[in-house]
């Protein structure tokens, strides 16, 4: 029964898409803030939240987006602090030109099948190291 449940699990796609095309869209779902102003936290969040117990690298990829969501915030208060000294608005930029970048990043590797950590993002979710492969496997 267990080894039948497995093997579904395995087969089924996240919204009918291949696995790594949906982690690359859920990376890239964050950018989606540019055309609605809060989009590109929800996005990921729903989008990890409904797959992420079917597939182990989509549960990965949303934690690695989720600790860097919750950096930002942190990295966002933190310049909205600095702004009563007028160096807050550098940081501001500084964590929209990271944010494009790495979202970038993360999808590119994401589409090669790999799990990329955000640069600067605080750990607060635990990420387990992925099991081999497949392809490494046989």
């Amino acid at each position: 029964m267990d080894n039948i449940q497995i093997d579904k699990l395995e087969t089924t796609k996240p919204w009918g898409m291949e696995l790594n095309t949906f982690c690359m869209l859920m990376h890239l779902s964050q950018l989606s803030s540019v055309v609605v102003p809060g989009l590109g936290v929800i996005l990921p969040i729903a989008m990890w939240a409904t797959n992420k117990e079917d597939h182990v690298e989509i549960d990965h990829h949303g934690k690695n987006i989720l600790n860097w969501i919750i950096s930002v915030v942190i990295y966002s208060l933190i310049s909205g602090a600095l702004l009563l000294i007028s160096v807050g608005v550098l940081g501001f930029v500084a964590i929209a030109v990271c944010n494009f970048i790495f979202a970038i990043i993360a999808a590119v590797k994401a589409n090669n099948g790999e799990v990329w950590s955000y640069p600067l993002s605080i750990k607060f979710f635990k990420i387990e190291a992925l099991a081999l492969t497949k392809s490494e496997v046989e």
